[in-house]
């Protein structure tokens, strides 16, 4: 099936966006509003869960996108919702609709009622990464977009190929910090909010070895432990192509990841399988002799990592030429 979209002049863009969050999801949604507005288009944000007169959070007011408190339910406009708001999309009837799945994951996880609890305790509890609740109504949706290898692969399988690429990009702020290889520590960086079972785990086996949490940081802060450690780990369920790697890539560290959701496809994170570890006990070893060695060959093991870090570089170019291609599925 042709992906196609009827855009026309007077053609409305909502996307919607969670009111007042300042997380990778809700920065790439304006991200994309705004790359849509230089093109001209007529796009606006609808805030959901609003509940102040003000839901724009103060880390997206440079991209100065105008908001509606509505949504004209015509066969002109298109309405763009992430993953976690089909529920919402599924209330229109006339509207172009387009799911953006920035992960599989959460939408999984946000599901209602006992269906969601489930998926949620295979999580957390049993760190199963097998879902239920799929809802077949969403084969019907107008426009499916894919931010990962991991996502589309989910989404054929679902029999669905009315899909197009809209990866997404760091801040080019970011991008240009300058990191000196002479400053770094033999530390390992980690997110406790991701694979925290697994990574106390390893910090117990392995507590010749120094980690540092990114927890209750600023976002300056945060840049500042990344650009001093050599390593950075990541044992969650990466749910799309996650940014802190990135992130932690682009400031000179050594990435160690599992096997699980879009860490599992090299598209999404193409790094040596070296790199790459189940997180199962008997891997823990493993882990540790990587981690030495990134520590005490890290002028070696950080060229590794070169191809990771100049797809990054490319990718708001990547996006605006998936832009374009959004653009012209009206034609």
């Amino acid at each position: 099936m042709n992906p196609r979209l009827n855009i026309k002049k007077d053609t409305k863009i909502y996307v919607a966006c969670p009111a007042n969050v300042a997380t990778g999801g809700p920065e790439l949604l304006h991200q994309f509003a705004f790359k849509l507005k230089k093109n001209n288009l007529n796009v606006f944000i609808f805030y959901t869960n609003r509940t102040g007169k003000d839901p724009v959070h103060n880390n997206y007011r440079e991209y100065a996108i105008e908001w509606v408190e509505e949504i004209k339910d015509d066969v002109h406009n298109i309405l763009i919702v992430p993953e976690v708001e089909t529920n919402f999309i599924l209330n229109y009837n006339k509207i172009q609709k387009v799911i953006w799945w920035l992960s599989i994951d959460f939408y999984f996880l946000s599901l209602p009622g006992i269906v969601g609890k489930l998926n949620r305790i295979l999580l957390h509890k049993f760190n199963i990464q097998t879902y239920f609740g799929f809802n077949k109504r969403l084969k019907n949706i107008d426009l499916h977009m894919v931010q990962s290898k991991y996502a589309e692969t989910f989404l054929k399988s679902k029999k669905i190929d009315n899909l197009i690429y809209m990866s997404d990009y760091l801040h080019k702020n970011f991008i240009d910090i300058e990191t000196k290889l002479a400053l770094k520590e033999n530390i390992v960086a980690y997110n406790p909010k991701k694979g925290i079972k697994f990574t106390t785990e390893l910090m117990q086996a392995a507590s010749d070895i120094r980690f540092v949490a990114i927890e209750n940081m600023r976002r300056e802060e945060v840049v500042q432990l990344l650009q001093k450690a050599k390593v950075y780990v990541d044992f969650g369920f990466h749910p799309g192509k996650d940014r802190i790697p990135r992130e932690a890539a682009i400031l000179k560290c050594c990435v160690i990841t599992n096997k699980k959701g879009s860490a599992n496809f090299f598209e999404d994170l193409p790094i040596n399988n070296e790199y790459k570890f189940y997180d199962k006990t008997s891997s823990i070893n493993g882990i540790k002799k990587t981690i030495q060695e990134c520590f005490f060959k890290y002028d070696e093991k950080i060229n590794h990592f070169k191809q990771y870090v100049d797809e990054i570089q490319n990718q708001e170019k990547q996006f605006d030429n998936e832009i374009k291609e959004f653009i012209k599925l009206s034609y």
